[in-house]
């Protein structure tokens, strides 16, 4: 599945044109390093009846956010400027998509994830940015949880309680009830 929406998000990219379709990587050498978070999103509640829209707005949002602290599976830039450039134009592509959804939860989740990561990014912490994503996404497919809008503030405060509290959000997944006024 995951294969499946990198390569819509390549074809996107390419279809696109300019300096973004130049720094798409053609053989696909790049993806079996990072395994995105779309899968997540597959069966959730909010996301299951646009399924293939969501995961792929969000594996081009995640590809932004790689462009920036990670290593990146589909755009390849040879220099750091232009490795933030692509990202925020990846970040720009990913959140117009969700817009056009008229979904302002997850228009809302994932301007927190974006932030809550470069927190995480600033404080030298990447395994609270990868528990950050994951509840990202995870908030996304199901809703938001009381016990998320505290970890997400335990994130912002530099509580060092905030990594658990991702990774247990992240990890309740479909046994959790949906919270939210939207469904798709």
């Amino acid at each position: 599945m995951s294969a499946q929406v990198l390569e819509r998000l390549r074809a996107l990219l390419r279809d696109e044109g300019g300096l973004i379709a130049t720094l798409v990587d053609h053989d696909g050498s790049g993806e079996a390093h990072a395994r995105g978070p779309a899968a997540v999103l597959a069966d959730a509640p909010r996301t299951k009846q646009q399924a293939q829209e969501y995961q792929l707005l969000v594996e081009a949002i995640y590809e932004g956010y790689l462009l920036h602290y990670g290593r990146p599976r589909l755009v390849q830039a040879c220099e750091a400027n232009l490795s933030l450039l692509a990202g925020d134009r990846l970040y720009a592509i990913g959140l117009a998509r969700l817009v056009a959804l008229g979904d302002t939860l997850a228009v809302a989740e994932l301007a927190d994830t974006i932030t809550l990561c470069a927190l995480a990014h600033g404080g030298g912490d990447a395994a609270l940015a990868e528990a950050v994503w994951a509840a990202g996404t995870r908030a996304i497919g199901w809703g938001p949880s009381e016990p998320h809008r505290r970890a997400k503030q335990l994130v912002l405060t530099g509580a060092p309680e905030a990594l658990d509290a991702m990774r247990t959000c992240a990890a309740q997944g479909a046994h959790s009830p949906p919270i939210g006024p939207r469904y798709c």
